[in-house]
């Protein structure tokens, strides 16, 4: 049997990249998705002459609300099966609400959560028909507090997380693999985009991307509902379940400042 074709947003870089790597390892012939061509052409060329996997490109910007209808059309037209997505890409923007850019913050919800429920409803049907097939969507620890200083990500991430808990519910006896990937901070150029590379969450030290992709593709194979990796994040959600919202919202500020 051919192996499942795995469709990876935000592959350009960081999380997004290790896990077509990781795929790519195991055989399954991927489509990359980011705004850069450049970026998403020199990784399938690495990934085609390393691992000998068919890698297609394709250019889109999920800011854009009509993205999820293009790439969706455009794999028709390439006549590939989506067996697995992978909603990997996302962004942040640290700062008060009050005062951060509001389009930065409207496209923020449209590549966080509007293209996540676009591309999933979009691919997941057919997953279904097929009795085959999985999401994994990739999600923060954020998502399990409010955020002060990174309100609007912190919401997005809650969304993600419910979401996905709600469809591997769903999906229960078939053999569709629903996961959300919960990582802590990770050495991407994620802290570098949202202006967070200098607060108190990052200076306790960041996991591998390498790593957190590896955990990730195992936890979609296992059909975990929820996978956080590392005991260091492991232990922080634990303990997190254990302080009011009060509580919560008083340490997130203090890990964002």
């Amino acid at each position: 049997m051919a192996a499942e074709t795995a469709v990876i947003t935000g592959a350009s870089s960081g999380i997004g990249c290790e896990l077509a790597k990781v795929f790519a390892q195991h055989g399954h012939p991927v489509v990359l998705v980011a705004r850069s061509t450049d970026k998403l052409e020199q990784l399938a060329q690495e990934l085609r002459s390393t691992f000998r996997v068919q890698a297609l490109v394709l250019a889109a910007d999920l800011t854009q609300s009509t993205a999820p209808e293009r790439i969706a059309e455009d794999l028709r037209a390439r006549k590939v099966n989506v067996d697995i997505l992978v909603n990997n890409a996302g962004f942040a923007a640290r700062g008060r609400f009050s005062d951060l850019d509001m389009q930065r913050q409207l496209d923020m919800i449209q590549v966080n959560v509007a293209a996540v429920a676009h591309l999933t409803r979009l691919f997941l049907p057919a997953m279904i028909e097929r009795n085959l097939g999985g999401v994994l969507n990739v999600a923060s620890i954020a998502a399990f507090l409010p955020g002060p200083l990174m309100a609007m990500y912190y919401a997005s991430k809650a969304f993600v997380l419910s979401f996905t808990e709600a469809l591997h519910e769903e999906v229960a006896g078939t053999n569709v693999h629903v996961c959300c990937l919960c990582p802590g901070p990770t050495s991407t150029g994620f802290a570098e985009t949202a202006g967070a590379q200098d607060t108190v969450l990052f200076k306790f030290g960041a996991d591998r991307a390498d790593a957190v992709a590896r955990f990730g593709y195992n936890a979609l194979q296992k059909n975990e509902a929820v996978a956080i990796p590392g005991a260091k994040n492991k232990a922080g959600v634990i303990a997190g379940r254990f302080a009011s919202r009060g509580m919560q919202r008083k340490i997130a500020m203090t890990f964002n400042r």
